[in-house]
């Protein structure tokens, strides 16, 4: 009632304030039309910049911190953080909720989680070989005084764990009813466990391996020397966003091959972006990575391989009965690489 009649008696102060209402209505609609036209089409929907994911500190992941330091994202457009996982799983799990659109990870993790029905697929593979070794404590002498003892990794179902089987049976020793595998967490927690004793041997990668030498661990076995191709490292990402945000992921993945041609040739800068992401200025950790991770085993050009996605299956295999008879074709999608192949974009980075 009140109200009522202040509106009749304060008609002209309603017509005015009406219009003035209307004038910044219009006002607003423009500002937040202008906002919206300089958000980057590719976070839109997400409210958010792009995240990748990496699920190890160790030089296999390489390609991914110098996409960024490099600027080779933003020459595509992209914007990106980087994040950091505990391990594959961690990694895969945040993939398929959708905190991740992209990750560098292990195909045999890929294929696992396909195989139990999650909408992933690998795009690349960086790495072709399960670049790991089976370390032991002094007391281990010969391959045979594994039997008994326990074999640490970081998680169950990661390339870490495929390392340990494989090098387990190498000797001709049954996993883990001869040798335990024990979970640890973080790969930069499995060398802690050793010192503590409780375990007495573990897959290691690089930069580790260098410590654990230092400390007067044992090597036993260079798996990659096993010559088995093996998706070890690659890119992932969920199907259905490939097929939504092809021309994104497409400059997603033009932007670490780049990345690859630069550290290839350009080993001063790889170096200082290892130095930044795995926290050292140890010379010896560096270049000794450097070494391995880029000269002997990173791939100039990423394709995935029919053989690399088969070993993945046939070790898959032994421990989720799913895998069985899966054909390897179906946990990986060459067609991006193969398109920039195609168009000469990859020769034209030289390398």
């Amino acid at each position: 009632m009140t109200m009522s009649r202040h509106n009749t008696d304060n008609s002209h102060f309603s017509m005015s304030h009406s219009i003035s209402f209307r004038r910044s209505w219009i006002f607003a609609l423009v500002l937040i039309l202008a906002t919206l036209s300089v958000v980057p089409s590719s976070d839109a929907q997400e409210g958010r910049r792009l995240r990748a994911g990496y699920t190890s500190l160790s030089g296999n992941m390489l390609p991914l911190w110098a996409a960024l330091e490099g600027g080779y994202f933003k020459k595509y457009g992209l914007e990106f953080d980087l994040i950091s996982m505990p391990s594959g799983n961690e990694g895969m799990n945040a993939l398929i909720s959708g905190e991740l659109e992209f990750l560098a990870i292990a195909g045999s993790t890929t294929a696992s989680a396909a195989v139990g029905g999650a909408d992933v697929v690998a795009l690349a593979t960086t790495v072709e070989r399960l670049v790991a070794f089976l370390v032991a404590a002094p007391s281990i002498q010969k391959p045979e005084d594994l039997k008994g003892k326990s074999v640490g990794i970081s998680r169950f179902g990661t390339s870490i764990d495929t390392g340990a089987r494989l090098a387990i049976q190498h000797y001709g020793l049954e996993p883990i009813k001869d040798v335990s595998i024990v979970q640890i967490g973080a790969v930069a927690s499995i060398l802690s466990a050793m010192r503590g004793g409780r375990i007495q041997a573990a897959i290691l990668t690089y930069p580790s391996i260098i410590q654990a030498r230092r400390e007067g661990y044992r090597e036993l076995l260079d798996i990659a020397s096993l010559g088995m191709p093996y998706a070890s490292t690659g890119i992932t990402v969920r199907r259905s966003y490939m097929q939504q945000r092809r021309d994104l992921v497409t400059n997603y993945v033009k932007a670490i091959v780049e990345s690859i041609a630069r550290v290839k040739k350009d080993k001063a800068f790889a170096v200082d972006v290892m130095s930044k992401y795995l926290r050292t200025k140890d010379k010896e950790v560096l270049e000794g990575t450097y070494d391995i991770s880029v000269t002997k085993y990173l791939k100039r050009v990423p394709l995935p391989t029919l053989e690399a996605f088969r070993s993945v299956v046939d070790e898959l295999a032994q421990v989720n009965p799913k895998a069985k008879g899966q054909d390897p074709k179906k946990f990986y999608d060459d067609s991006i690489l193969r398109e920039l192949e195609k168009s000469g974009f990859i020769n034209a980075l030289g390398g």
